[in-house]
């Protein structure tokens, strides 16, 4: 099963060397929005080892609820007698809602899905294994729930890029008789033919499209953990680039418009792009450096980047930083090359970091976010008609900034 193009803005091409990815049907502004991107798929993202803890345990108990991954009011995180929010089955997954739990129950949180991730907390041959291999399970009987639940979106994530590799075969061989034997599989369709070549179609599906829902941003924490991970049927177009033209954000613990897509994505330009450009994400925060990127692309995705600012730094000191070398540009703004960047007006600006000798300098300078352990991305808000936005977003705190300065609403901002 194929997509067609998610919108008039962009359009799905073969790119050589790349695979399928987005490209822009249009001229595209900053601040623009050129997709919004529903997830066929959720799935926790919580180690199964943390899950066969007694629920007296604080550490143990998820704060998000178990089907919109929204994080949960206080009083429902400590207090484990609000049996109107746990699953009346197994009593351990909770809701933030009566709401959530009734979807749930007919969907996500269907009796299979019950009854199978009962039998992985107590199967002690799997809560010795790698962490990864845990949230895998949880996928894996995510996905066959999914395939008896949504048949046609099981298709589309079967329609998603990935070959499966040594890594995912021997993921396969393991996760698959214990998948089988966990309960009886008469839920599960037949017609989806439960087998090994197809559990290990599915694993490279997830590994290679899946996107990690983040936890709420936190200044005193410096490594964010993964609430859940979901797989988007658009999204997953986007290749990847470590100097990103759009973001990603997402308003999961906000109050959408529309009841029940508060795990929706939203792509949104940076800067201008011209028709016929591919619009590409970074996969991970902006600021890790080369030798970090290559390890995180080859061994996630199964290629290297050699984009032209991994070009520069393939020749840095690997004890040099972004940071530092952002810095360093930054204290010769005003000289030379660096001058022509920060006083060229904006149709000037990307044929000016085509040419510089290090050509991220410009975005670091003003579309990464400064705030303490966001590392995030920042992007307009969207144009009022053809008037654009001077205030940008982060896409990880939220925070607003404006004539370099952050605003001081605490709040997100929603589209």
């Amino acid at each position: 099963m194929s997509l067609a193009a998610p919108s008039s803005l962009l359009k799905v091409e073969e790119i050589q060397g790349r695979g399928r990815g987005m490209v822009a049907s249009q001229p595209l502004k900053a601040g623009q929005i050129v997709l919004k991107d529903s997830p066929i798929l959720l799935y926790s993202a919580l180690p199964l080892i943390r899950q066969s803890l007694s629920l007296s345990s604080s550490a143990s108990i998820s704060c998000f609820c178990d089907h919109c991954f929204r994080t949960l009011p206080p009083i429902l995180q400590g207090d484990s007698s609000l049996s109107t929010v746990l699953c009346p089955n197994c009593h351990y997954h909770r809701f933030c809602s009566s709401t959530c739990l009734s979807k749930a129950l007919n969907s996500s949180h269907s009796s299979w899905v019950c009854q199978a991730l009962s039998s992985l907390r107590a199967n002690s041959l799997l809560l010795e294994q790698p962490l990864e291999c845990q949230v895998q399970a949880n996928f894996l009987v995510a996905a066959y729930n999914h395939a008896n639940i949504s048949p046609s979106d099981f298709q589309i994530m079967l329609s998603l890029q990935g070959s499966p590799d040594d890594t995912t075969i021997a993921a396969a061989q393991f996760l698959h008789p214990l998948i089988s034997s966990l309960c009886s599989l008469s839920l599960i369709s037949p017609q989806n033919g439960f087998s090994l070549e197809l559990t290990c179609a599915l694993l490279v599906k997830d590994k290679l499209n899946a996107f990690g829902i983040m936890q709420p941003f936190s200044a005193d924490d410096d490594l964010r953990s993964v609430r859940a991970y979901g797989i988007y049927p658009y999204a997953s177009f986007f290749n990847h680039d470590c100097l990103p033209n759009a973001c990603r954000f997402d308003y999961v613990d906000s109050n959408p418009h529309e009841e029940g897509h508060n795990t929706d994505f939203i792509i949104r330009m940076i800067n201008d792009v011209p028709q016929g450009r591919e619009i590409c994400l970074s996969y991970f925060p902006v600021n890790e450096n080369y030798s970090s990127r290559q390890k995180r692309l080859i061994e996630d995705y199964g290629f290297s980047c050699n984009c032209d600012r991994c070009n520069v730094e393939s020749n840095w000191s690997d004890n040099d930083s972004v940071e530092d070398n952002v810095a360093e540009d930054e204290e010769e703004a005003m000289d030379e090359d660096q001058y022509e960047i920060m006083e060229a007006s904006d149709s000037d600006k990307h044929a000016l970091e085509d040419n510089n000798d290090f050509p991220h300098a410009y975005f670091f300078l003003k579309y990464m976010c400064d705030r303490t352990n966001c590392w995030g991305t920042l992007a307009p808000l969207p144009p009022q008609g053809d008037t654009p936005s001077n205030v940008m977003e982060c896409n990880v705190c939220g925070k607003l900034k404006s004539d370099d300065t952050f605003d001081n609403d605490e709040g997100l901002v929603e589209d």
